[in-house]
């Protein structure tokens, strides 16, 4: 069974931006961090992985490895970003704190069970803070029936009935 989510992670083009970003920025820990030269076939490499951890015990990772091209491809919020869990109030001190730091920073917005705020980390992956709003655990939670008949309907030619 899985137990849930020990870490997500990304290239980065530099790690110390990287670092300051989540770090500095965000306020998650830089958690670990190893150096690796060479690749499980035997092929020298050189490799950073750094962990920032979250308050529940889950990291953010990332590979920077100079000797690979980092060739970010800009995308749609849709298709690629990291939606991260926050307090109402931390959402709003977060806003500000963009806002002031320069950081590309987009929201409040309404997503009628959560509240979000976007923001674009050095890499120009897009990091979602987002608060739940009281009736969110009426809208998500496992095993729910009415996410099931959107989803059936949506693609009816899978549907399993």
């Amino acid at each position: 069974m899985i137990k849930g989510l020990h870490h997500k992670a990304y290239r980065c083009r530099n790690s110390h931006d990287t670092r300051a970003f989540y770090e500095d920025f965000l306020g998650l820990s830089l958690a670990g961090a190893l150096e690796i030269t060479e690749t499980k076939t035997g092929r020298d490499t050189k490799v950073l992985h750094s962990f920032y951890q979250m308050e529940d015990g889950s990291f953010i990772a990332f590979f920077e490895a100079p000797d690979r091209d980092f060739e970010f491809k800009t995308q749609h919020d849709y298709d690629l970003h990291l939606a991260l869990e926050v307090t109402p109030e931390h959402l709003m001190e977060m806003f500000e704190k963009g806002k002031a730091a320069g950081i590309e920073t987009r929201g409040v917005s309404d997503h009628g069970f959560i509240d979000s705020i976007y923001f674009r980390d050095p890499n120009g992956y897009v990091v979602e803070l987002t608060a739940k709003k009281p009736n969110h655990d009426e809208v998500v939670f496992a095993d729910n029936p009415k996410a099931r008949a959107i989803l059936d309907n949506w693609s009816p030619q899978y549907n399993d009935a």
